[in-house]
């Protein structure tokens, strides 16, 4: 059986409220671990005023939040995949072949599961 190893998550369809779309990523993290994956994409949007939504900020401040250690390893921002990308792609490969969905992205985050 192959691993599975990347999964992607869109915490922005049918617009949900940041409450909603907190708890459908803390629910996502946990399934996919369970299930064995290695990383996820989250797409959070990067908001319509030009300096990240509000999703965006929760999602990052939840990723943070010590109650997500047992379940991420990592994260990083579409910001940060450029300095970060040798580092998450070590941790998963897979993850190479995502690059054209990450890089440059500020609408996205890159979470590596413990």
């Amino acid at each position: 059986m192959m691993q599975k190893k990347v999964a992607e998550v869109n915490l922005e369809s049918e617009m949900p409220t940041v409450e909603i779309a907190i708890q459908r990523m803390k629910n996502s993290l946990t399934t996919y671990k369970r299930q064995g994956y290695k990383a996820v994409i989250l797409i959070h949007g990067y908001g319509s005023t030009g300096v990240g939504g509000s999703i965006k900020a929760a999602v990052i401040r939840c990723l943070g939040e010590s109650s997500m250690k047992g379940i991420v390893r990592t994260f990083a921002t579409g910001e940060q995949w450029s300095n970060r990308k040798r580092e998450l792609v070590g941790m998963c490969k897979a993850l190479e072949d995502f690059e054209h969905k990450i890089a440059n992205n500020y609408g996205v985050s890159v979470v590596i599961l413990r």
